[in-house]
This record gives structure tokens, C-alpha cells and sequence, in this order.
């Protein structure tokens, strides 16, 4: 087991997201629909969790299918209209067998300005891939990508947990980031053996919509919008000293329910009003985010000389 130093993130910085402004939100609409393991597909098994928790063995499980469909027929349109009609940026992490079979979000990405996200081929961890099999998983992924948006990902983040040897990989491939990370709220800047610049973006499994499935502790709309407004009043007060970073994660077979959309309507109420009062917040991309965080540590090494 490797041992860290676990110091706490930065409060005081003068470090700004565009404009000076201190809290950057993060929106990223999962596109995992199709990707899911079933046996149809000539998978192994089949996926085990979507409405309920039920792992059907040995022959096809049509309820589970047409749940992860639901997210690709109905969920994915009521929450692509919430985003256009603000025009706020979005970034999808998409599967690659997902995308084939979705091509309309490549379309839709391209039309709005969003950004395309690897998120593996399947549905699935990498953790216990080798070296050249997740290799593999991540040049298909881009390809699929690459041939329905016009060009490969910046960046990159795994269902679950990362393997050994993910962050090297997309590396040596030239990302610019992954957001396999979950130790905080703001970004880290590493280099990569080459000595290009890498950002890890901080991802977060609390202001996410996964938390209505498995009991895990919103039943109502109300209970989603309620928990991310807190999350963005709180980092809102700590940005006025230092950088913060909020992801929001989104899923179009779980958000995508009609008792549940009011959520992300009442959640971009909530953004506006304290954008209003206070200018600062900044929605971007994952990418404008890495981006950004990448040159402010550029600029801020020229001027001390580092």
C-alpha cells in the first residue's frame, strides 16, 4: 500500500476561474445506456442494478434492458432540453458501445458546444484490466469518439476505480486530464514522464443523481436540489479565499424520470439566483476547467520564475 501525505486542500489562493471568479461547476451527464453488460450483447451476465437491485443469470433480463433504454429514449431528450434552453455548457461521459447506438448525442454535442468524455467501452471498472487490455478498451472508446464528434477526448474517468496503470496510460496517450479522483475540491496539476502538464479533476459521488438508487438517500426531487444547493452555498463562501470545483453528476436513465427532472430545474434555479448575487461562479466544461487550471499554474510558475 502506497502511504501519502494527506494535506489539506488550499483556503487561502489568489488563484480565479475567468473573470476572478472563485467556484467553477461542473455538469457531466453520464452516457452509459447500451453499455451496460447484458447477455443480448453477447456479454458474460447481465447488469444487476437500474430501478432495483436484481442480477437475472442465464438467460436475457428484457426488464433491465429496456430500463438502461428508457435513459436513451426519454431521459436523455427532457435533460438535453434543460441545457439548451439555458445554454449552458455540459460534458458527457460517454461509453463507446453507448455512443454507437446514441449517435445523436455526438450531434447534439457538437451543436451546443459539449464536450465528449471517455468513459470506457462498457460500463464497466477497469481495475483489474491488464496493461494492454485496458490500452485497448481506451483506443477503442476514443475511436468510436473520434468517429462520431470529430475528434478524440481530453479526457477520461472510469466507472468505479481507476486501475494501476490507468493514469499512465492516458498519459502516454495525450490527455489533458481524468477525473479519477474523489480526495477533494479543487484541481491538481502533475506532470506526466514526459513533463507535459496533466490535471486531476476532482469528481464527487454526493451531489450526483446515483444517490436515488440503492437507498442511497434521495427519494424525492426536492431532496437532490436541496443537497446540491448546500453544496454550492458552502464552497460558494470558502471560493471567496480559494479556487473550488463542484461536479454535479447526472445519469439520463435515473435524472431522466419525470418525478425526478424537477430537480435539475430547481438546481439551475438555485446556480442563477447566486450567480446574480454574487458573479462568482463559472459553469464550463471539464475541459475549459483543465484547461484553465493548467495555464493559471503556467502563468503563476513564469512569474516566480519557477
Amino acid at each position: 500500500m502506497n502511504h501519502r501525505l494527506f494535506t489539506p486542500q488550499i483556503s487561502r489562493s489568489p488563484l480565479r476561474w475567468p473573470e476572478g471568479r472563485g467556484l467553477a461547476i461542473s455538469f457531466v451527464l453520464n452516457i452509459e445506456e447500451g453499455a451496460e453488460h447484458h447477455l443480448s450483447a453477447g456479454d458474460a451476465g447481465n447488469e444487476g442494478v437500474h430501478e432495483v437491485v436484481n442480477a437475472l443469470h442465464g438467460v436475457p433480463d428484457f426488464c433491465m434492458e429496456t430500463h438502461f433504454e428508457y435513459g436513451a429514449r426519454a431521459g436523455y431528450p427532457r435533460i438535453a432540453r434543460r441545457f439548451i434552453d439555458a445554454g449552458l455548457p455540459l460534458t458527457l461521459n460517454v461509453c463507446g458501445r453507448a455512443l454507437g447506438m446514441t449517435p445523436w448525442v455526438a450531434r447534439d454535442a457538437l451543436a451546443h458546444h459539449w464536450e465528449l468524455c471517455g468513459h470506457g467501452w462498457r460500463w464497466e471498472s477497469p481495475a483489474h484490466f491488464s496493461a494492454p487490455e485496458e490500452r485497448a478498451d481506451i483506443a477503442r472508446t476514443c475511436a468510436a469518439i473520434r468517429a462520431h464528434w470529430g475528434r478524440a477526448p481530453a479526457g477520461w474517468h472510469c466507472k468505479s476505480s481507476a486501475s494501476v496503470h490507468t493514469r499512465t496510460l492516458l498519459q502516454e496517450l495525450g490527455f489533458a486530464y481524468d477525473s479519477n479522483d474523489y480526495g477533494g475540491e479543487v484541481p491538481r496539476l502533475q506532470a506526466t514522464p514526459a513533463g507535459a502538464p496533466y490535471v486531476v479533476l476532482p469528481y464527487a459521488f454526493d451531489t450526483n443523481d446515483m444517490r436515488f438508487y440503492q437507498q442511497g438517500g434521495f427519494v424525492h426531487a426536492e431532496d437532490f436540489a436541496r443537497y446540491t444547493a448546500a453544496a454550492v452555498d458552502c464552497l460558494l463562501e470558502e471560493a471567496r479565499h480559494a479556487p473550488r470545483l463542484l461536479t454535479i453528476g447526472l445519469h439520463t436513465r435515473i435524472l431522466g424520470r419525470p418525478a425526478r427532472i424537477g430537480a435539475l430545474d430547481q438546481i439551475l434555479a438555485h446556480i442563477g439566483r447566486r450567480q446574480q448575487e454574487t458573479a462568482a461562479i463559472w459553469v464550463a466544461t471539464r475541459e475549459a476547467i483543465a484547461m484553465h487550471w493548467r495555464e493559471l499554474h503556467r502563468h503563476s510558475s513564469q512569474a516566480t520564475g519557477n
